[in-house]
């Protein structure tokens, strides 16, 4: 049965990014061709670096397709104390990737900086 879930943790501090706040969307096409954005959900990350309440996605809600995550970089840095130039270099970062099977199980950690982010397809 699949499911999408998420992890964020501060390379700056070496913690989990607690208090972050993100949002799930889902991407997709009008009519016209124009890209579309539903946002599915929003989240403040707890302790640990992950959204309460489990899987951003269970395996009702899995579907196939284009879907964004958007983390709220600047913003969390900044209540950490971080002094940072305006506009800062990351503000949100937001991850856009593809679900191609509804039965997968989906991890997109992010490992974030004021200055930098890496994300994979965990585990």
């Amino acid at each position: 049965m699949g499911h999408l879930s998420t992890h964020v943790l501060d390379t700056m501090h070496g913690t989990p990014a607690s208090g972050m706040q993100g949002a799930l969307q889902r991407l997709g096409l009008d009519e016209a061709g124009r890209e579309t954005v539903e946002t599915v959900r929003t989240f403040r990350l707890n302790a640990d670096g992950r959204p309460d309440g489990g899987p951003l996605l269970d395996a009702a809600a899995m579907a196939v397709g284009r879907w964004r995550l958007c983390f709220e970089v600047a913003h969390y840095f900044r209540a950490r104390g971080v002094a940072l130039p305006d506009p800062p270099f990351l503000d949100t970062v937001r991850l856009d990737f593809g679900i191609a099977t509804a039965a997968g199980h989906y991890h997109v950690p992010l490992l974030v900086s004021p200055w930098s982010y890496a994300t994979y397809r965990g585990s």
